[in-house]
C-alpha cells in the first residue's frame, strides 16, 4: 500500500493485524519479513545478472573489474538507499503510524496549507508511478522464478510464459477469499527464503575470496571512470537491487519501525549481501560467464528446492504489492483523488484486509499482457526501474517538507539532506528514464493514465461542487424561513447527504418542492476526510443545532477507514441526538451529469469524468446504510 504508493508493498492488508504494535516483537519480525521484504528480498533472482549483462555491454563474459564494481555499487546502493535514508530518516516520518506515499503527502499538505496544491499534484505522480511498479513487480518476479526451470532443463523454455500466466491467474482469482489464510505462512516461507539464499551466497564467496574487496567503494569509482560509456546503463541496471525499499515506508502502519528496523537490519540485509557476494564470486570462479549465476551456483540436489522456493517467494512478493494497490486506491478514494470504489472486507478482525474485485481486475489484466508482450524476464527489467526511483524522488520532496515545517530541522540539514538523497534519486532516475523505448514506456503509460484518472477526478469534482453551489439556498436562510412559516410536519427523521454543509442539499429542495412536507428533525450530515489515517471516536463526531427543525452534522474519518454513518451516528447518543436507525431515513442525491461547452475544463475532460461518476460505487453501500432505510433523488447537472 497505502501507497499508495507508496513503495512495492503498500500498506498490505497481510498483515498480522491493524494493532500489531502490540504483538511479540518475533512475530512482527516474522510477519513483516513476508509483507514488507518480499519484493526486494527476490531481487538476487534477476538484479546481478542484469547488471552484469548491462555493464559487459549486452555480452554473455563480464571482466573481474565489471563484476567488482557492479557487486560495489549493489552493496552501497543497499546500504545508502535502505538503511540510511529509509531506515534512519524516512520511517520517522509516520502520519500517526501510518507510512506511504499518500500519508505522507497528508502529513505534508497538514504543515504547509498554503502549498497545498502542489504538494497535491507530488501525492498523485507518486501514487501513479506506484500503480506502474504495482503491475510489473508480478510480472518479472514470477517469471523469472519460472524461468529458473530452464536451468534444470533447458527443455522446459516454450513452458516458461504458460506456467507464468496459469500462476498469475491463480493468484489474482483467489484474492476474493482474503490474504489471511495464507497470510500465516508468508513470513515463515520468507524466513526460509531469505536463510536459503544467505547459506546459497556462503557456500561460493570461497569460490573466489577477492569478491570481499567488492566492499571498497573505490571499485564503483574505477568502474564510472573506466567505463563511463556503459555505467550510466549499468547504474539503472543496479537499481534493481533496492526495488521494494518503499515497502518498508508503506507499511509502517501494519508493523511499526522496531520490527521492520530489526527484520532488516539482522535477516535481510546481511543475506542480501551474503548472495549477491556469493554470485559475484561464483561468476569470477567460472571465468565471467554471466549465464543465470543465482540459480547455477545452486548445484545438485538444492536447484529444485531453490526454484520452488523462488516461485514461492515472487508469489508472496506479488501478493504484498496487490494488496497494497488495494490500500493505495481505498486512500485515493478517501482523499477525494478516486471515485468511490467497491471494497469488500475479507476479515472480521483485521481491518486492512480488504478486496476490491475492479482493481483486481485490471492488475491481472495488465500482468498478464506484461508477460505476453515482453515473454522474459530480462525484457521486463528494462520497464522495472522507472516508476520505483520517480516514487522515490516523490519521497525525498514530499519528506523535504516534513522535515523544514514539522521536524522544524535547520533549513541547511534540510537542503544538505534533500540534495544528497535527491541527487541520488535523480542519478537512477535518469539512467532509468532512458530506457523508455526499451520497455520503459510500460510503466509510465500505467503512471500517466493513473494521473490523468486522478488529475481529471479532482478537477471535475471542483468544477462540479462550485457550479452546483451557486445554485444551492443557504442553509441558514432556509430554516429560518420555514422555522417561520411551517409546513406539513410528519414524524421521524431525514438525513440529507451532502458534501457542502451551508447550503441546502438538492434532495431536501426537492422533497419541498413535490411532497410538500418536512420531517419533525432533519439533519444536514456531511463526511469529511481527515489529513490522518485514523479518527478516534471522540472526535468523530461535530453536532450544531441550527434551528428546532434543522440540525447539521459532520462525520470525520480517517483516510485508512471505510465510512461506516450508521456506527458513527450511533455516536451522537451521548452528545444528546438519541439517534435510532428505524425511525431515521436517509436521502441520497443521485446526479445525472452531462457534458457543457462551458464547464471549463476540455470535452474530453468532461466525457472522462462522467464516465468516473458513472462507474462510481453506490453511496449507500459505500457509506453501509442499510438500503431499507435510503430515499434517492435523481437530478441533472450539466459541467
Amino acid at each position: 500500500m497505502a501507497d499508495a504508493g507508496a513503495g512495492k508493498a503498500g500498506t498490505s492488508g497481510q498483515a498480522v493485524q491493524t494493532d500489531g504494535h502490540s504483538h511479540d516483537i518475533r512475530i512482527l519480525v516474522i510477519g513483516a519479513l513476508g509483507v514488507v521484504f518480499g519484493d526486494i528480498g527476490t531481487s538476487p533472482i534477476y538484479a546481478f545478472r542484469e547488471a552484469l549483462v548491462a555493464a559487459s555491454s549486452g555480452g554473455e563474459v563480464a571482466s573481474r573489474e565489471d563484476i567488482l564494481g557492479v557487486l560495489s555499487l549493489i552493496i552501497w546502493a543497499l546500504t545508502i538507499i535502505v538503511t540510511i535514508k529509509y531506515v534512519m530518516f524516512v520511517l520517522r516520518a509516520h502520519n500517526r503510524g501510518e507510512g506511504g506515499t499518500l500519508s505522507l503527502m497528508a502529513l505534508a499538505r497538514r504543515s504547509l496549507p498554503k502549498r497545498s496544491g502542489i504538494i497535491l499534484a507530488l501525492g498523485m505522480v507518486g501514487a501513479s508511478l506506484f500503480y506502474g511498479d504495482a503491475v510489473i513487480t508480478p510480472a518479472i518476479s514470477v517469471l523469472s522464478a519460472v524461468e529458473g526451470m530452464k536451468v534444470v532443463t533447458p527443455a522446459f523454455e516454450p513452458y516458461v510464459v504458460p506456467l507464468t500466466l496459469v500462476i498469475l491467474a491463480a493468484l489474482f482469482s483467489v484474492q476474493r477469499f482474503g490474504s489471511g489464510g495464507v497470510a500465516i505462512v508468508f513470513g515463515p516461507v520468507t524466513l526460509v527464503w531469505f536463510l536459503a539464499i544467505g547459506y546459497s551466497g556462503i557456500m561460493h564467496i570461497a569460490d573466489d575470496p577477492e569478491i570481499l574487496l567488492a566492499v571498497n567503494p573505490i571499485y564503483i569509482v574505477e568502474f564510472l571512470t573506466n567505463q563511463p560509456e556503459v555505467s550510466f546503463v549499468t547504474i539503472g541496471a543496479i537499481f534493481l537491487a533496492v526495488t521494494g525499499a518503499e515497502a518498508l515506508y508503506a507499511d509502517l502502519g501494519h508493523f511499526g519501525r522496531r520490527p521492520i528496523v530489526l527484520a532488516w537490519l539482522c535477516i535481510v540485509f546481511p543475506c542480501l549481501l551474503l548472495n549477491y557476494v556469493g554470485q559475484g564470486a561464483f561468476v569470477l570462479a567460472h571465468g565471467g560467464v554471466v549465464g543465470h549465476p543465482f540459480f547455477e551456483m545452486n548445484e545438485g540436489w538444492m536447484l529444485v528446492p531453490m526454484v520452488v522456493l523462488a516461485t514461492a517467494a515472487t508469489v508472496i512478493a506479488s501478493q504484498a504489492v496487490i494488496t497494497g494497490a488495494y490500500s493505495l486506491t481505498r486512500q485515493a478514494v478517501q482523499l477525494n483523488m478516486l471515485p468511490r470504489l467497491v471494497i469488500q472486507h475479507t476479515s472480521e478482525t483485521t481491518l486492512g484486509q480488504i478486496y476490491m474485485p475492479r482493481v483486481n481486475m485490471l492488475l491481472a489484466l495488465v500482468v498478464m499482457l506484461l508477460v505476453v508482450g515482453f515473454g522474459e524476464s530480462s525484457r521486463l527489467a528494462a520497464a522495472y526501474g522507472i516508476s520505483v526511483t520517480g516514487n522515490m524522488l516523490v519521497t525525498t520532496l514530499l519528506l523535504s517538507v516534513v522535515m523544514l515545517r514539522i521536524w522544524r530541522w535547520r533549513v541547511v540539514a534540510v537542503v544538505v539532506a534533500t540534495l544528497i538523497f535527491g541527487l541520488i534519486d535523480v542519478g537512477f532516475f535518469a539512467s532509468n528514464i532512458v530506457k523508455v523505448f526499451e520497455g520503459g514506456w510500460a510503466s509510465l503509460a500505467v503512471a500517466f493514465f493513473i494521473v490523468t484518472i486522478m488529475w481529471t477526478w479532482v478537477r471535475g469534482s471542483r468544477y462540479l461542487f462550485d457550479k452546483t453551489r451557486k445554485n444551492e439556498i443557504p442553509l441558514n436562510f432556509l430554516a429560518e424561513n420555514l422555522s417561520k412559516k411551517k409546513p406539513t410536519l410528519v414524524p421521524g427523521t431525514a438525513v440529507f447527504l451532502t458534501s457542502d454543509p451551508d447550503s441546502a442539499p438538492t434532495a431536501l429542495m426537492h422533497s419541498l418542492k413535490h411532497y410538500k412536507v418536512l420531517h419533525e428533525q432533519n439533519v444536514i450530515l456531511s463526511v469529511v476526510t481527515a489529513q490522518q489515517p485514523i479518527v478516534p471516536d471522540s472526535e468523530r463526531v461535530k453536532m450544531e443545532q441550527v434551528n428546532e427543525l434543522f440540525m447539521r452534522v459532520k462525520l470525520k474519518f480517517g483516510y485508512m477507514e471505510q465510512p461506516n454513518i450508521p456506527k458513527a451516528l450511533a455516536i451522537c447518543r451521548k452528545q444528546g441526538w438519541k439517534f435510532d436507525i428505524m425511525t431515521t431515513s436517509f436521502f441520497l442525491s443521485r446526479r445525472s451529469l452531462k457534458a457543457s461547452p462551458n464547464s471549463g475544463m476540455p470535452v474530453w475532460q468532461d466525457r472522462l469524468f462522467i464516465g468516473l461518476a458513472r462507474t462510481a460505487a453506490d453511496a449507500t453501500e459505500y457509506f453501509q446504510i442499510p438500503t431499507g432505510r435510503v430515499v434517492e433523488v435523481g437530478t441533472q447537472v450539466s459541467i
